[in-house]
């Protein structure tokens, strides 16, 4: 027993003269941006809390606007600064132009077969191109309209007929039903708000995945860890997928059958015929797999979704916390649609300080805190060096907070979007597809969101048609209120920590839908 203690000082020597010479090595090899103290094999785990944003937020505010740190054994970049964003997403966009995957990632999307987290490469390209040219563009976009007019028509009645019988609503809640029954029908055709068990099982199955893929996985951040699902995790994910797998089989053979019933050569019906359509192309230029569809179809269940959704429950709290904004639109709505019409579609170019509304909610509230890149080989940023595989987090929620760039930056004031307004600090040019860099909140660069112009047109429609229809009361702890609580919640995805619960009146007399049957 003796001899056994006189070996651990040397064994613990030896730990700590390999953990410094790894130190040395990595110090000595690359000039890494600045970093707080690490700890041995957890590295700055011990630092990170949530929500992560915050964490990540503290951190550069003491260590500059790039730093690195290891989650475990995963070197990390967080980027907090608008000016390194732009030299990531612009000057050395092609060395960030993979995603990090991840166990969840691996399992959910078959292995980096959807859009995407796909490698860099001959299909990525081949299929941005295609998101471009035919499955997420202008013109299917309007094919698909009256698609996403019924769904928004379907939950305005629902909506009015809650407050008609006095009854509460969960607010995120129902968002979510209507995003995911957008999305649904123009996906695969199936509707949330129908009695279809099918489609209630799609939302079930994108729930679970959300689920699972949001817990913390060790086998993604130390080495030591892969391939032992400790957690159990790994278990979880291939149930998921597995039911998954089955269910997108049973719709895909579905319409493959109606399909080869039709002799009518039309136009896609909805997304998931046009990608058969383009993998049974015999001269296409890459061979669209069936793992390839059902994975590209995981994206918009899961991008299109909760992220749209998020953003309407916090455009809607920030309205009813600032109630001289809410009357702001509600005259500019009154003024172009009037009172005997639904708002269209059409009518927001028309809209202006609407469009400002969700801008400031997308700043303050970016859906998707982070932008997560991987370095796809060695390059220089702000000075630093960023080996080869690097995890880049662009702290979005940050960089939309900066006061260098933002004139008040907590303050949810929408004017500042409005180009007329001749104020200090002014962004009336700025736009949220991260041409800017200093607003971010579906990426940039080559890797930014490709259904960006879906999340808007649904985002701008639905929160009209909610300003324009109904006048809403915050519901809190058995009472009501004129302020909502604005406190974030701990997911990956930026939602509240509390729901918003309403109880919505109707303000138009007789209302626009009254006669529509859905």
């Amino acid at each position: 027993m003796n001899d056994i203690q006189g070996y651990v000082p040397i064994l613990l020597v030896w730990l700590a003269s390999i953990i410094l010479l790894q130190a040395i090595f990595k110090t000595s090899k690359f000039r890494l941006p600045p970093s707080p103290f690490a700890l041995p094999i957890i590295g700055h785990f011990h630092l990170l809390k949530l929500p992560l944003h915050r964490s990540f937020q503290k951190l550069s505010n003491r260590y500059g606007p790039l730093i690195h740190i290891y989650i475990g054994s995963t070197l990390t970049v967080v980027v907090s600064s608008s000016e390194i964003a732009k030299e990531i997403f612009k000057t050395h966009d092609l060395s960030f132009s993979n995603r990090p995957a991840n166990v969840a990632i691996n399992y959910l999307t078959y292995n980096s077969s959807d859009f995407g987290f796909a490698p860099y490469g001959p299909y990525w390209k081949f299929m941005k191109k295609l998101c471009m040219s035919e499955l997420l563009n202008g013109k299917m976009l309007d094919q698909l309209l009256p698609v996403r007019q019924e769904e928004i028509h379907r939950f305005l009645l629902m909506m009015k007929l809650k407050g008609e019988a006095c009854e509460v609503v969960n607010v995120g809640d129902e968002f979510l039903k209507l995003t995911n029954s957008i999305v649904m029908r123009m996906a695969i055709g199936k509707s949330c708000f129908r009695n279809d068990d099918e489609a209630h099982k799609v939302t079930e199955r994108i729930k679970e995945s959300s689920k699972v893929s949001g817990m913390f996985n060790l086998e993604d951040y130390f080495w030591f860890c892969r391939g032992l699902d400790l957690q159990g995790i790994g278990k979880k994910l291939k149930v998921v997928h597995e039911r998954f797998d089955t269910m997108m089989e049973c719709i895909i053979r579905e319409h493959e059958e109606a399909r080869n019933k039709s002799t009518e050569k039309d136009a896609p019906k909805d997304v998931l015929d046009a990608l058969l359509s383009i993998s049974e192309d015999q001269n296409s230029e890459v061979k669209i797999t069936r793992d390839n569809i059902k994975a590209f179809l995981v994206d918009m269940f899961t991008g299109g979704t909760d992220t749209t959704a998020v953003t309407l429950e916090w455009s809607l709290a920030e309205l009813i916390n600032h109630p001289t904004v809410m009357e702001k639109a509600r005259k500019e709505i009154d003024s172009i649609i009037g009172k005997d019409r639904m708002v269209m579609e059409i009518d927001i170019d028309n809209l202006p300080y609407l469009q400002a509304i969700v801008k400031e909610t997308l700043r303050l509230h970016p859906p998707s805190p982070f932008v997560l890149r991987e370095s796809t080989r060695n390059c220089t940023i702000a000075g630093y060096d960023i080996p080869a595989k690097t995890q880049v987090f662009t702290n979005v929620w940050a960089i939309g907070r900066d006061p260098k760039h933002w004139d008040d930056p907590l303050e949810f004031r929408p004017e500042r979007f409005l180009s007329n307004e001749n104020e200090s600090g002014k962004m009336g040019q700025v736009g949220v597809r991260g041409q800017h860099y200093q607003l971010l909140p579906f990426g940039s660069g080559r890797r930014g969101c490709p259904g960006t112009s879906l999340a808007l047109k649904v985002a701008h429609t639905t929160l009209a048609a909610m300003i324009q229809c109904f006048e809403l009361k915050a519901e809190e702890k058995g009472g009501y209120c004129g302020c909502v609580d604005m406190e974030e919640g701990p997911s990956f995805i930026l939602s509240r920590a509390e729901p918003l619960i309403c109880v919505p009146k109707s303000r138009l007399m007789p209302f626009p839908l009254c006669h529509a049957k859905y």
